[in-house]
């Protein structure tokens, strides 16, 4: 149950951008202010169900059986490297030019290549992307993450090219279900899938009744297209015009 006034949490995972949503929800829904919460990928599925947040933009996969999950757009993934380094000569990578090259991996890669191609680092495994990047800007390695967290965490020493042949990330907008009734998320469900404020669905508020057309009385007069009383045959008289005499009438000089 909601009330007015009532603040709705969206959490927000690194690289996640809510764009025009909350712009949106502001104008439909201004009894309750969105509160933008910054979480990471492993602790906003935990928020959702514990309540500390409404709902999430996040990277699956999630648990399905606490969690809905609507999946929103696939993530590009890129190869983050130094500006120096001979493969930014390349628009687009593959895997076999990666094959002599270091790769770290973040404790909290959201890629998830089984078997990714080069050598592993052999430092000890940094615990965020962040920690990845400000080791690659060291020279040590490069690293495989979606565009959003390259963009997140660009620096000008270094930049990025897109990578065939890998992995892909998800987005997605996830909700605990045990609030799968709650009409604040039908609401920002209709918001991030384009529906207008007068939709059927994601609305808090149900639509005007439309005005009823009253019938007609028994033995009430029909009415033509005109709107004016339609005058019936008489017995024995067609309906239909006679040849030669448009409208059954003589045709008038002009």
């Amino acid at each position: 149950m909601t009330t007015p006034d009532q603040h709705f949490r969206l959490a927000l995972t690194p690289g996640m951008q809510p764009t025009s949503w909350t712009r949106t929800w502001a104008e439909r829904l201004p009894d309750h202010p969105l509160t933008l919460l910054q979480l990471t990928d492993a602790e906003a599925g935990p928020a959702l169900v514990a309540g500390e947040a409404d709902a999430a933009l996040l990277r699956l996969p999630v648990d399905r059986d606490t969690l809905h999950a609507i999946p929103l757009f696939t993530e590009v993934t890129v190869v983050v490297l130094p500006k120096d380094h001979l493969l930014t000569a390349l628009d687009q990578l593959t895997a076999e030019d990666l094959a002599e090259e270091t790769l770290i991996t973040p404790a909290d890669d959201v890629i998830r290549w089984a078997t990714p191609p080069g050598e592993p680092s052999l430092l000890p495994t940094p615990d965020t992307t962040a920690d990845a990047v400000e080791l690659v800007a060291s020279g040590v390695g490069l690293l495989i993450v979606p565009m959003s967290l390259a963009r997140l965490h660009h620096r000008k020493d270094l930049t990025y090219r897109p990578i065939t042949e890998a992995p892909t990330s998800q987005a997605a907008l996830a909700w605990a279900r045990a609030r799968e009734d709650d009409p604040l998320i039908e609401e920002l469900i209709g918001i991030i899938r384009g529906r207008t404020a007068n939709s059927s669905r994601g609305r808090t508020t149900a639509p005007a009744e439309p005005e009823r057309t009253r019938k007609p009385s028994a033995g009430a007069p029909a009415r033509s297209g005109t709107g004016k009383p339609g005058r019936a045959a008489k017995p024995g008289q067609s309906s239909r015009r006679q040849p030669g005499r448009p409208g059954g009438g003589k045709r008038r000089g002009r």
